[in-house]
């Protein structure tokens, strides 16, 4: 299933990270872009997405110099482009591995696209990884740790729903009971002709 390969890479991306532990730290992939396509793109998306997490633990310190909040801030603007760019890499990948199957007539299109999905499986496997560090974190009382792993069962059972959800999609698209379309997310905030405080105007 292709979920497996996913969740797979996703936890090899977040134990890798954590070795350092640094959003500074060199981000180096060791799937080949042509021979290893979709593995390539699953360990770049959720790098992204794991460092992004820890942006997001950093921007919420309370004693944050204004200064270093901002900078900050524009990494996060930064980072959420490239996560948006790289859920689009991905869907085209499918549109590319699918391009020869013909949907039936009655075929219908799915509420999000596939590599929406995987987005969404991706920031699961961090709500995992440290929702399971809460349940040993040392100093914590037995009362966080068992409230933490309550939280935990439901993670999991959410991965597991989520991942049969995804895999069932891309079953029914090779079959042809589901077409996908990709849409371009088109954000409007980071573009100098369409967002007015770029362009200049007040």
């Amino acid at each position: 299933m292709f979920t497996d390969t996913a969740n797979s890479i996703f936890k090899e991306v977040i134990d890798n990270y954590h070795v350092i532990d640094s959003v500074d730290q060199e981000f180096s992939n060791p799937y080949d872009s042509k021979s290893q396509a979709i593995e390539h793109l699953l360990y770049r998306k959720c790098w992204i997405d794991t460092v992004q997490w820890h942006y997001e633990d950093i921007i919420r310190d309370p004693q944050i110099d204004p200064v270093a909040a901002l900078k900050l801030k524009r990494k996060i603007d930064a980072s959420n482009q490239d996560r948006t760019d790289m859920v689009e890499y991905i869907d085209s990948y499918f549109l590319e591995k699918y391009k020869e199957i013909t949907p039936k007539p009655d075929a219908t299109i799915n509420t999000e696209s596939p590599a929406w999905g995987v987005d969404r499986l991706s920031i699961l496997a961090l709500k995992v990884y440290h929702m399971h560090e809460e349940t040993i974190r040392e100093g914590a009382s037995d009362a966080h740790k068992a409230a933490c792993q309550t939280k935990l069962n439901v993670l999991l059972e959410q991965q597991v729903d989520l991942s049969t959800a995804i895999d069932t999609l891309l079953k029914d698209i090779e079959n042809g009971d589901k077409y996908m379309k990709v849409y371009k997310q088109m954000k409007m905030y980071n573009d100098d002709e369409l967002n007015p405080v770029l362009r200049g105007e007040k």
